[in-house]
């Protein structure tokens, strides 16, 4: 029996740290599906598109991994990929309270989908996307905190060199 979790997330954009969370996930599951949310009510610096690419292109080479998008609610996308778990990077306390409150709801509406919380490295505990855009906005070094194509991406973005 195949095992296939669900990774989702906004992932705008995509740190080492959600890379640092999937590639741990896979030693536990066959298969681990990326799953960018399209949430019209977030203002995100990058596309659906775009996250989508710089995802691909980061997983390129590793088959077990599917880069996918989703918009609704999250437990209606797990059934049509036929999952039944659903991966959250913790990094901390704060982190939980809401993942928290969120697995619990998703357990009201799909008792049969389960949430792991996995603890981001402590690496990088102190990455968020947020401050990556921030750092980046300013034209701050993020070089070892995202792959060098976001890197590369976020530095278009802001119109720096």
């Amino acid at each position: 029996m195949s095992k296939i979790a669900i990774y989702p997330g906004s992932f705008d954009p995509i740190t080492n740290g959600h890379i640092d969370i999937l590639n741990r996930a896979l030693k536990v599951f066959n298969k681990v599906i990326l799953a960018i949310a399209c949430n019209p009510r977030k203002n995100s610096l990058f596309t659906v598109d775009e996250r989508i690419r710089l995802a691909r292109e980061i997983f390129k080479n590793n088959k077990r991994v599917v880069v996918d998008s989703f918009d609704g609610l999250l437990v209606d996308y797990v059934r049509k990929k036929k999952a039944n778990v659903v991966i959250r990077g913790l990094r901390a306390v704060s982190d939980f309270e809401y993942e928290f409150q969120m697995a619990h709801m998703n357990k009201k509406l799909a008792p049969e989908i389960e949430t792991f919380f996995m603890m981001t490295g402590q690496e990088h505990f102190y990455i968020s996307s947020q401050t990556v855009k921030e750092v980046a906005s300013f034209r701050g070094c993020i070089k070892g905190i995202v792959p060098p194509i976001v890197e590369k991406a976020l530095r278009e973005k802001y119109g720096s060199k």
